[in-house]
């Protein structure tokens, strides 16, 4: 059966009731863990983005802020979270999937864990449907490692971005537009963007209420944009590679190809002496 990668809060609170999934809490905001523990959904386990779903090096000039973990590492993680390759994992988070259920999402995904999805309107959503809280930690028993040595979705690296940009390729910046064009900078050192880069902000995928819009409308959006490019030949990427996956997760939902992500992304490419727009 192929699942919608978005899961309402409706349909998740169904699901909860026969207690046939995962459900993973990725909210990154500051004291992220203790929020958890004083309030999260029902069942839910507690995921670090930057010990679980990246393993950040002591300079961010080679794989950014968030590179991903190895694929060794993360599937022991997955491990102790006690997923398996068929298992049905939900995942939210605090900001309509951008913060890191997006990212959890793509990397589930990446190493063979098909049945994945993400709650739409994140947990806000859940809250206003009124799906049960619970506090404290969660007992999670360990399962047998997922069979898995490589990441099995596309990824660029540096290089692979500017032979897309020499090619004529599509780089796709989802950062905000003040961010895109060096307004404004509030986290890596130098402002601006890949030089040759578009942008198309992440938060055009969603409604003013913070849901994702239609498949037919995405799909028109991001078609357009494409154009007549080669899909193979597009990269999407963000600051650090978290928000980046938002946009991977928006095309999945209408049915396109995915492009690759580069994970260093500005957070990288800025500190370097690559050009910059």
């Amino acid at each position: 059966m192929q699942h919608s990668p978005l899961i309402s809060a409706a349909e998740l609170n169904a699901k909860l009731q026969d207690q046939s999934i995962v459900l993973l809490d990725v909210r990154t905001q500051a004291q992220a863990k203790e929020t958890y523990l004083q309030a999260h959904f029902k069942g839910a386990i507690f995921v670090d983005l930057n010990t679980d779903l990246s393993s950040p090096t002591s300079d961010p000039a080679h794989g950014g802020r968030h590179p991903l973990p190895s694929v060794e590492s993360f599937v022991q993680t997955l491990s102790g979270l006690g997923i398996q390759a068929n298992s049905h994992v939900v995942i939210y988070d605090a900001n309509s999937g951008a913060n890191a259920a997006a990212r959890a999402w793509w990397m589930l995904k990446a190493v063979g864990v098909n049945q994945v999805q993400v709650l739409d309107g994140g947990y806000q959503a859940g809250l206003d449907y009124g799906l049960a809280l619970s506090s404290g930690e969660e007992i999670v028993e360990r399962v047998a490692p997922i069979k898995a040595s490589t990441w099995n979705l596309p990824l660029a690296t540096k290089s692979d971005v500017k032979q897309v940009l020499k090619a004529q390729g599509i780089v796709i910046d989802v950062r905000e537009a003040g961010r895109y064009h060096g307004e404004f900078e509030p986290i890596d050192s130098v402002a601006g963007h890949i030089s040759g880069a578009v942008n198309r902000p992440f938060a055009e995928n969603l409604d003013s209420d913070g849901y994702f819009l239609s498949k037919e409308e995405l799909r028109a959006k991001y078609k357009m944009l494409f154009d007549s490019k080669d899909p193979s030949l597009a990269i999407v990427h963000c600051g650090s590679g978290v928000t980046a996956c938002h946009t991977l997760l928006a095309m999945a939902y209408a049915g396109l190809e995915l492009p690759a992500l580069y994970v260093g992304s500005w957070s990288e490419w800025s500190r370097g002496q690559d050009p910059i727009g």
